[in-house]
C-alpha cells in the first residue's frame, strides 16, 4: 500500500503538543525517535515505501500513529507527538463489560465501574452534578509539596444520599455498587475530586477562596503606547478626617467626617496618574465617575498650596500639565470593575459613544485583572494614608492603626482641606517617582519619550465635544410647559424647578415640544438645551433664587425634602440658606454622615464662581487654595450671592402656584 490517505494529505505538525526525548528511557526514547521521524517525513511529502525503508514502521503503523495524534486530548488540545510514546494511554478509559452481578469483597473486576453506572443511569450523573455545584462537600488540599493530596469533607452524607438515588433508579441489593464491601465510596471519592479539579475556579471555590490569582494574560498585557489603555477604580482612603469651621461668633468648630472615595485613571503603559477626583460620600455615584473622566480629559490646572513644604517639586506634575499637547488626549480602552456606578447607563455612554473607548469591565472577583491601578493604591496607602494621623489600617489588627490613633483628639486628625492638598502632591510626586517597570524611568519621563521622541499616535477629543463636555451625560427629557390663555411663557421643570431663556420664553412655536436637557449635577443654576433633532436651543436658567445660589442635585434634593415635610421656610432665601446650614451643624456634632453632608453643602455654597459655567463649558476660574471654610453668615457667604432676596409681587391667576 503505497497510497497516501485522503484525509491525511496535508499534515501540520507545527503547533502540535511536543515531547522532551531526554526524558525518556534508552528503549523508549528509541521507539520515540523513529515514530518522531516517521511522522515528519510523511508531514514533508515521503512516500509510504520510503518510510518504512527508513525507519522501519510500514503504512499500517503509521497512519494509526497518525489517528492517535490527530485525537483530541482531556486538556482540549491535540495529542500531538504525544502519541508517539509507547504505552501511554490518552482519555479516560471506557469500560465495556458487563457489570459483575455476585458479591465483591476484594473490588476486583471492577475497573470503570463507577463511570459505566453513571452511563447506565444519566439521572446519577445530574444529581452529583447539582451537589457539587452547590457545595454538598468542600475539598482541602492537604499538602502543597510532591503531588496532590486531597481531602473531601462531607462525603458520608454524599454517599449516603447517592445510594438512595440509586435505589431510586431501581438498582437492588444484588447490584453493583450496593453488592460491594464499601457500595463505591471510594469511585465516588475518586470521581467527586475528578470533576472538581476539572476546573480551577471551581476547585478554589469550593476549597473556600474568594478571589482567584495568577490568570496569565491579565494585567492589561499587550499597551505599548500612551493612552493604548487606561485603568480606573476607586479606593476608600483609611484615615479619619475632620472639617474646620467657624461658628457666628468667631471660633474654630471640628466635626469628624466619614473616609472619603479616591478615584483614579492611570495609564497602563507609562504608569502615569492621568486624573483623580475625591469624593466626599458614602459611596461614589456615576457623577463622580463621570467627574473623573473629565478631569483625565481636559488640561490640569495647578494649585495653590497652603501646607508648608508641600508641593509639586522641581520633576513632579501631571502629564496633561506637563506636555500641553496631551489636553483632552483619549484613550482605546477602559478596564474598571463590575461596581455599579461603572457598569451605568450614563458611563457607559461616556466612555463608549461620547469618547469612543472600549469598556473592559472584566470578570467578577478579579482584582489583578488591574494590577497597575491596585498597585498604585497600594503605594499611596504605604507612602500616605499610613503615615498620617487617624490611619485605621488595612484590617482591625494591624499594628500601624494602633500607632496613629490619636485617641479621638481631633485637634490631630487631619481635615478635609489638607487631605486634598496632600493627595495633589502625593500624586505628583509618584509620577516623578521612578519605577522598575519602565528601567528606571519615571511615569511622566517614559510618557515624554514615548510621545515626543518616539512620535507614538495619540488620538484628541474633537473642538466640538471639548465646548459640549456635558454630552458625556445621558440626555434629561423635559416638555416644555405654558398657558396661554393664562400669559404663561414656554418653560421647562427641572427638578421642581422651572426653567426658561429669552428665545424659549418669546417662542409659542416650541409649547408641547420635548427637549434635550444636559446640566452639571455641581451647578444647576443653568442647564443646556437641545431641541429633538439635535440643533442647540441655548443655556436655560433656573427662575428665583435657584439661578443665583450656586448649588448640586443632592443639595436641591435635600431642601425640596425638608420644604415638602414643612420643616423650614416655603420661599427659598438667604435667611433660608442660613436656618438649612446651622440645622445640618447641629446634626454634625452627633454623626460623621451629618459633618459630611455639611461640609459638602458649605463647599457648594462657597466656591461658587463669580459667574455661572454653562454646563459642557471648561471652567476658566483658577483653582482656589483649600483652607478651612466660614460659617454660614451673611458676612461670610461669597459676594456674588445676594445677602438678601426680596420676592417680587406676581400676578398669577388663581388655581397656579409659583415654584421659585
Amino acid at each position: 500500500m503505497n497510497r497516501r490517505r485522503d484525509d491525511l494529505q496535508n499534515i501540520d505538525t507545527s503547533a502540535w503538543a511536543a515531547v522532551d526525548p531526554n526524558a525518556l528511557a534508552a528503549a523508549k526514547r528509541k521507539t520515540f525517535e523513529a515514530r518522531y521521524e516517521a511522522i515528519n517525513l510523511y508531514a514533508t511529502g515521503q512516500t509510504l515505501r520510503e518510510i518504512e525503508k527508513r525507519t522501519g514502521i510500514n503504512s499500517r503503523q503509521l497512519y494509526g500513529l497518525l489517528d492517535r495524534c490527530l485525537t483530541q486530548a482531556d486538556d482540549g488540545r491535540l495529542v500531538g507527538f504525544r502519541g508517539l510514546l509507547k504505552h501511554d494511554r490518552f482519555g479516560s478509559y471506557a469500560r465495556t463489560a458487563k457489570l459483575p452481578a455476585e458479591y465483591s469483597a476484594s473490588g476486583r473486576g471492577l475497573v470503570g465501574a463507577f463511570a459505566f453506572l453513571l452511563e447506565q443511569h444519566p439521572p446519577l450523573a445530574q444529581w452529583l452534578t447539582q451537589k457539587i455545584r452547590k457545595h454538598a462537600v468542600t475539598l482541602h488540599q492537604v499538602s502543597t509539596d510532591g503531588p496532590l493530596k486531597t481531602r473531601l469533607n462531607g462525603l458520608g452524607n454524599l454517599h449516603a444520599g447517592f445510594l438512595t438515588q440509586c435505589r431510586a433508579v431501581g438498582i437492588t441489593a444484588a447490584d453493583y455498587p450496593l453488592n460491594t464491601d464499601r457500595m463505591g465510596i471510594r469511585s465516588l471519592s475518586a470521581y467527586v475530586t475528578a470533576q472538581i479539579l476539572t476546573n480551577f475556579g471551581d476547585a478554589a471555590r469550593t476549597a473556600g477562596a474568594t478571589h482567584l490569582k495568577g490568570m496569565p494574560g491579565g494585567g492589561g498585557r499587550g499597551a505599548v503606547r500612551p493612552y493604548q489603555m487606561v485603568e480606573f477604580d476607586g479606593h476608600r482612603l483609611d484615615v479619619r478626617l475632620k472639617i474646620v469651621i467657624r461658628d457666628p461668633l468667631g471660633f474654630e468648630q471640628e466635626f469628624e467626617v466619614e473616609r472619603i472615595w479616591l478615584l483614579v485613571i492611570i495609564d497602563v503603559c507609562t504608569r502615569a496618574v492621568l486624573g483623580y477626583h475625591l469624593v466626599l460620600s458614602r459611596e461614589y455615584s456615576r457623577y463622580d465617575v463621570i467627574k473623573t473622566i473629565e478631569q483625565a480629559l481636559t488640561p490640569h490646572r495647578p494649585r495653590t498650596f497652603t501646607l508648608p513644604g508641600v508641593g509639586y517639586g522641581s520633576a513632579g506634575g501631571f502629564p496633561s500639565g506637563k506636555l500641553p499637547e496631551l489636553g483632552y488626549a483619549i484613550w482605546e480602552r477602559m478596564r474598571l470593575d463590575n461596581a455599579k456606578a461603572n457598569l451605568a447607563s450614563d458611563t457607559m455612554t461616556a466612555l463608549c459613544e461620547f469618547i469612543g473607548c472600549a469598556a473592559d469591565a472584566g470578570p467578577l472577583h478579579h482584582p489583578d485583572d488591574r494590577p497597575y491601578i491596585e498597585r498604585f493604591f497600594g503605594t499611596v496607602a504605604s507612602t500616605l494614608s499610613s503615615r498620617l494621623p487617624g490611619y485605621t489600617g488595612s484590617n482591625p489588627k494591624d499594628l500601624r492603626r494602633a500607632l496613629a490613633d490619636p485617641k479621638g483628639n481631633l485637634r490631630l486628625f487631619v481635615s478635609l482641606a489638607e487631605m486634598e492638598e496632600l493627595m495633589e502632591a502625593s500624586i505628583a510626586g509618584y509620577n516623578a517617582t521612578p519605577h522598575d517597570g519602565l528601567n528606571g524611568r519615571t511615569p511622566l519621563e517614559a510618557m515624554e519619550y514615548l510621545v515626543r521622541g518616539k512620535g507614538q499616535m495619540i488620538w484628541w477629543l474633537p473642538e466640538a465635544k471639548r465646548r459640549t463636555m456635558c454630552l458625556m451625560q445621558t440626555a434629561h427629557r423635559c416638555r416644555v410647559r405654558g398657558y396661554l390663555a393664562q400669559g404663561t411663557r414656554p418653560h421647562i421643570n427641572l427638578f421642581q424647578v422651572r426653567y426658561t431663556s429669552e428665545v424659549l420664553a418669546a417662542s409659542g412655536a416650541l409649547l408641547g415640544r420635548e427637549l434635550r436637557v444636559y446640566y452639571n449635577s455641581d451647578d444647576l443654576r443653568t442647564v443646556r438645551a437641545f431641541l429633538a433633532d439635535g440643533s442647540e436651543l441655548g443655556i436655560l436658567r433656573a427662575q428665583g433664587a435657584w439661578g443665583e445660589i450656586r448649588h448640586d442635585l443632592k443639595l436641591r434634593r435635600e431642601i425640596m425634602k425638608l420644604r415638602a415635610k414643612k420643616r423650614l421656610a416655603f420661599t427659598v432665601t438667604q435667611e433660608f440658606i442660613d436656618r438649612f446650614v446651622e440645622e445640618k451643624r447641629k446634626k454634625a456634632k452627633h454623626s460623621r454622615h451629618a459633618a459630611s453632608d455639611l461640609e459638602r453643602t458649605m463647599r457648594t455654597l462657597a466656591n461658587a464662581p463669580t459667574v455661572n459655567t454653562p454646563p459642557g463649558q471648561p471652567k476658566t476660574v483658577p483653582v482656589a487654595p483649600a483652607a478651612p471654610l466660614p460659617a454660614a453668615t451673611d458676612s461670610a457667604l461669597p459676594a456674588q450671592i445676594p445677602q438678601k432676596i426680596e420676592p417680587q409681587e406676581l400676578t398669577i391667576p388663581s388655581g397656579f402656584t409659583t415654584v421659585i
